[in-house]
């Protein structure tokens, strides 16, 4: 099993009316929160550990994590309020948000609510939980206690208007890069972290020397690398699609990743440090088409195990 630890709120879809007014349409999300369910679709047993607002917002995030099979009896439960996030789509694809969550639930998660993770073979954390407190802190802690124990993805999936501060967000992703086994990140998020020229081979150099077995950069359309503690560099292009929205498909290929190595039983520190190049290939490949699927759909929609399967025997067929 999987344990995702971070944010879980609610999308809030703006569309302006041709004659006047406001469409809005709300949607369940967050990050760490997508990448759970997505875990679950693909047949990989998942829990999530973050705070959870008792309001009717918050409710909706439970049921929806049950309805998908994904373990909840590490949510902690809050007082505060769900966090919102104004989401709009640009014509192609991409997804702008601005976020409402100053004391919101979401934060709302100290070290003492941390569980025992001996029951878990990974932990996946990322995106602004890494950098607003107490929540980032705690998944700090979480991170140094069991990172040479098992498996710890992050992927930083940058909201640079909420993190803030930059300088200490480097400063903590430097440390959690330490205790982690993968690093997937985009590269949009290395050019917003680290500057607009920034070396993508040169970042993922540097997070393999600083501890890091497997570092991934996905580039969109332009398809996604593996960068390996051998030092070889494994390419893959994306898949083609009509596309919707790309809003969770950097969750969904987190997620499918993850899933994928856990199911040929390769989801252990040494393993990751040793995995062949064929395995990775084929990995980027699973993850490159799962991604895919969400972003023909509106909105973070993550598919099934057999909606990929379907997707790597035509492949595999053609």
């Amino acid at each position: 099993m999987i344990l995702v630890c971070g944010e879980a709120l609610v999308d809030l879809f703006i569309k302006a009316r041709g004659e006047g007014g406001l469409d809005a349409a709300a949607v369940v999300g967050g990050s760490p929160f997508n990448v759970a369910v997505g875990l679950a679709r693909l047949g990989c047993p998942a829990a999530f550990c973050g705070a959870i607002a008792r309001d009717p917002l918050g409710e909706e995030l439970v049921a929806t994590l049950v309805r998908n099979g994904v373990d909840v009896a590490h949510v902690r439960r809050s007082d505060r309020p769900t966090t919102l996030s104004l989401a709009s789509a640009t014509p192609d694809g991409s997804v702008h948000y601005r976020f409402y969550g100053e004391q919101a639930a979401d934060r709302d998660l100290p070290a003492a609510a941390l569980p025992d993770c001996s029951g878990f073979a990974a932990i996946a954390v990322g995106s602004y939980s890494l950098g607003v407190e107490p929540v980032g802190s705690t998944i700090e802690t979480l991170l140094a206690r069991e990172g040479g124990r098992r498996v710890v993805s992050i992927d930083p999936n940058l909201r640079p208007d909420i993190i803030g501060d930059m300088g200490r967000w480097r400063e903590r992703f430097a440390r959690l890069v330490s205790h982690a086994t993968i690093v997937k990140a985009s590269a949009e998020d290395i050019a917003t972290a680290y500057g607009q020229d920034a070396d993508v081979g040169a970042m993922a150099a540097a997070w393999l020397a600083a501890g890091a077995k497997l570092v991934v950069v996905t580039r969109g359309e332009q398809g996604a690398s593996a960068y390996l503690a051998d030092g070889a560099v494994l390419d893959v292009p994306a898949r083609p699609v009509d596309l919707v929205d790309a809003v969770g498909a950097g969750d969904t290929f987190h997620a499918a990743l993850l899933a994928f190595l856990a199911e040929r039983g390769k989801l252990d520190r040494q393993s990751i440090a040793t995995v062949d190049h064929e395995t990775v290939t084929n990995a980027l490949h699973y993850a490159a088409s799962a991604a895919s699927v969400t972003c023909s759909r509106r909105g973070a929609d993550l598919p099934t195990r057999q909606e990929v399967e379907a997707i790597l025997h035509e492949r595999t067929v053609a």
